[in-house]
């Protein structure tokens, strides 16, 4: 699966637009808060490229709300993501790592993906390459910016309903 999701987010000097997708280009990061982003916190769950998908955040905490992310393909884990949207310099900063299935990771040691914010426009929070839309209190999409090695950057997007085990 890593090679259907080889995922080169991409950090662009020039402003890109996507359906859903925007890059920050040369502009700085509006002010935010964690506050503005609450309604992400949450068990989300659903289906992408033929698996399945599931996407847990914690409420804030320290500056922070801590994610992660995992795909099944065919009752096995195809990869996990493990994520935080950071408090920084008075706006919000979105940072990822991916792993294997054996929690190998996919960048070094010291690196992460990082999406700094873009804006935050009603139901939409705007990182650079990635956007969070609330569909409803229980429904929400994500769309991400990717590529494979070599191809030009697509956009993909992740339909999630809110999951309670009750």
């Amino acid at each position: 699966m890593r090679s259907i999701i080889s995922v080169i987010f991409l950090s662009l000097t020039t402003v890109l637009y996507a359906q859903h997708t925007i890059a920050l280009g040369a502009n700085e990061s509006p002010q935010a808060t964690l506050d503005d982003v609450t309604w992400i916190q949450g068990d989300w769950r659903g289906e992408a490229f033929g698996g399945q998908i599931e996407e847990i955040w914690s409420p804030p905490l320290g500056g922070s709300m801590m994610g992660s992310f995992k795909m099944v393909m065919k009752d096995e884990i195809s990869f996990y993501e493990l994520m935080h949207i950071q408090e920084k310099a008075n706006t919000l900063l979105l940072q990822i790592r991916h792993f294997n299935p054996d929690f190998t990771g996919w960048e070094t040691q010291n690196e992460s993906v990082d999406f700094a914010l873009v804006k935050i426009d009603g139901a939409f929070v705007y990182f650079d390459g990635l956007t969070f839309e609330k569909i409803s209190a229980n429904e929400m999409q994500v769309h991400v910016l990717m590529s494979e090695a070599g191809e030009s950057p697509q956009e993909a997007s992740f339909r999630y309903t809110r999951f309670d085990p009750n």
